[in-house]
C-alpha cells in the first residue's frame, strides 16, 4: 500500500476526520468599565483555552455582538452609558442562546440579584476566582437547555430613569417590544429591582419592565477593596473597586 509523508491511505482519512472532528474554541465576551477587571478576567479565562473578547460598557458589547456571537457573557452591573441591567436585558431578547453570568461588588449575596436577567453572580472580591472559571464551564455544557427556557421566558425591559416632567413628576419612557413605538410614562413608586407591566398607548401590548435604579446602588469604597490575583497570570485587580 502506498503511502505519503508517511501517512498511508486509512491513516490519511482518520487524520482529516480528526482535524474536522476537533472541538472548536469557545468564546467569551467580558463587559466591564474597569480595565483591570477585564484584563484579570480575560488572562484567567484565556489561561484554561477560551477565546475572549472584551468591552468596556453595554453599548460596546452591543457593537462586539454584531461582529460575532459568544458562548457565554460575563457583565458587570454598574457601567456608564449602558449599565448591565439594561445591557443583559437587550441580550436576554435578543440572543437567548447565550448565557451570562453577572458580576459585581455591591450584593453581598451569591444568588443572581432580583430582576437580573443572568444565570449565575459572581460577586467580585467576594468570590474565589475559580468559581468563576467553573460556571463558565458549566454554562456552556448546559448551554442547550438554558437556552430553550430563556426562550419560552417573557423577559422585562430595563428602564433608566428619565427625570422628571414640568409639574416636577418622576417619569420613564417605555418601548413596546411589539410595535416598538415609545410613550412617557409617570412613576410613582421606586421599587428596586421590581418588576411591573403596563399596557402599550398604541397597540395594547402588555410590557413588562424594570426602572433602573442602579446609579442608587451602593458600591465599596475602593480603599476597603481587597486584592484579587488571577492564578498563574501575574496580574491583580482590586474587583471591587468598581461594581
Amino acid at each position: 500500500m502506498n503511502s505519503r509523508n508517511g501517512i498511508i491511505p486509512d491513516q490519511r482519512k482518520c487524520f482529516r476526520i480528526s482535524l474536522m472532528s476537533k472541538p472548536l474554541t469557545h468564546r467569551i465576551l467580558v463587559v466591564d468599565d474597569e480595565e483591570s477587571v477585564r484584563v484579570v478576567f480575560a488572562r484567567l479565562l484565556q489561561k484554561v483555552g477560551y477565546e475572549v473578547a472584551t468591552a468596556e460598557n453595554g453599548f460596546d458589547a452591543l457593537l462586539k455582538l454584531k461582529l460575532l456571537l459568544p458562548d457565554v457573557i460575563i457583565s458587570d452591573l454598574n457601567m456608564p452609558q449602558m449599565s448591565g441591567f439594561e445591557f443583559l436585558s437587550v441580550v436576554r431578547r435578543r440572543f437567548p442562546q447565550i448565557s451570562v453570568v453577572a458580576s459585581s461588588g455591591a450584593y453581598g449575596s451569591k444568588v443572581v440579584p432580583t430582576g437580573v436577567l443572568a444565570d449565575v453572580f459572581f460577586a467580585k472580591g467576594q468570590d474565589d476566582p475559580k468559581a468563576l472559571v467553573n460556571s463558565v464551564a458549566d454554562l456552556i455544557r448546559t448551554s442547550a437547555a438554558r437556552a430553550r427556557a430563556h426562550q419560552e421566558e417573557s423577559a422585562p425591559v430595563w428602564i433608566p430613569r428619565n427625570g422628571k416632567d414640568s409639574n416636577g413628576i418622576p417619569y420613564i419612557v417605555i418601548t413596546c417590544t411589539e410595535c416598538l413605538r415609545s410613550f412617557p410614562l409617570n412613576v410613582t413608586k421606586e421599587d428596586d429591582s421590581e418588576v411591573l407591566e403596563t399596557l402599550c398607548l398604541f397597540c395594547s401590548n402588555t410590557v413588562k419592565y424594570i426602572i433602573d435604579f442602579s446609579l442608587s446602588v451602593t458600591s465599596p469604597p475602593k480603599a476597603l477593596s481587597p486584592s484579587i490575583r488571577a492564578p498563574g497570570t501575574g496580574v491583580s485587580s482590586r474587583l471591587l473597586a468598581n461594581p
